[in-house]
């Protein structure tokens, strides 16, 4: 275990097997706090603070598990990965019910890790949604005296009210806008759902400056054009880009093992290459995804899924200028 950073539990070794095919679980191994670090694989393992029932704190394990039905080629973007230095730092351990120490534990473990290997880009695996504040917190700290943007993908705009509930995976960006932390004019929210959200939410995201684009704009105009216009505000003014990949904006179709899903979400494909886009981009230097709960996937499609758009944003980064 590593001694450095609190709270962080490093994983098992993966074994190779095959020496004409690499997959991904043999590529992206456990790190050694050595080796020099592109990416890391964080696993966040709450769901305690989920709204509706999850076991979205089994995710971590369970992507980890789908990294064995993938390759590190890619034809549609021309990139073999296994030369990145992509690795795996293990999860968070969460306490057992105290909810406000496992944030505080989220936020620490990724200060600490910042503050010792600064230029790494965390690749966060949730949990549930409310991991996303603290995160967010601890990135933002890492930027001290500069402003950052965030990208935010979503069926719902994730505001409600604290004094209904607290703390849950429906308040993160609550929690952010309410801390100052990042300015509303430098969020952009993608793939909101009507049907999903109440008014006075909506409302509240608009009278602080966030720009929200739904998911029928999506569909209506095309993922490119959007996703310009959010780097553009998420990238106005600031140090670097946090983007938050809340799977539920996918259509039920696509990913039915979330806790909340829904029909007349994004496609996978709008993801992929809006994923592999953020990637490229030197700004984006954070990213969680959060909201699966393997309980109730059929056939492990979503977590897979979510391996593709991690591959997708790494495929992106292999593109980066070095």
């Amino acid at each position: 275990m590593n001694r450095e950073i609190p709270y962080l539990k490093n994983p098992e070794q993966a074994v190779f097997k095959d020496r004409f095919e690499t997959k991904v679980a043999h590529w992206i191994r456990s790190w050694d706090w050595a080796e020099p670090l592109l990416a890391g694989i964080v696993g966040v393992p709450l769901s305690k603070t989920s709204i509706s029932i999850s076991s979205a704190s089994t995710t971590p394990a369970a992507i980890r598990n789908a990294f064995y039905s993938f390759t590190t080629y890619s034809m549609e973007y021309g990139v073999d990965l296994q030369e990145l230095a992509v690795r795996d730092l293990g999860d968070i351990q969460m306490h057992a019910t105290d909810m406000a120490e496992c944030h505080r534990r989220i936020e620490e473990s990724l200060r600490t890790l910042y503050e010792n290997y600064p230029a790494f880009v965390p690749i966060i695996i949730g949990g549930d949604h409310s991991i996303s504040c603290p995160s967010v917190k601890a990135f933002s700290k890492r930027y001290a005296g500069k402003k950052i943007g965030i990208i935010h993908f979503d069926a719902h705009h994730d505001v409600r009210n604290f004094e209904d509930g607290g703390v849950t995976n429906g308040t993160p960006f609550r929690g952010i806008l309410e801390s100052g932390l990042v300015d509303g004019r430098n969020i952009a929210q993608i793939g909101i759902r009507g049907f999903m959200n109440a008014k006075p939410y909506h409302d509240y995201v608009v009278s602080k400056g966030v720009s929200v684009f739904t998911s029928r704009d999506v569909r209506r105009k095309g993922i490119d054009p959007i996703l310009d216009q959010a780097l553009t505000i998420a990238g106005d003014g600031t140090e670097a880009i946090y983007v938050s990949f809340d799977v539920d904006v996918i259509d039920q179709a696509f990913a039915p093992g979330c806790p909340a899903i829904g029909t007349g979400g994004l496609s996978s494909w709008d993801a992929l290459d809006a994923l592999f886009r953020l990637g490229a981009s030197p700004q984006v230097t954070g990213i969680d995804f959060v909201c699966i709960d393997p309980s109730v996937d059929f056939r492990n499609a979503t977590s897979r899924l979510a391996v593709q758009f991690m591959l997708s944003f790494l495929a992106g980064m292999a593109s980066r200028p070095n």
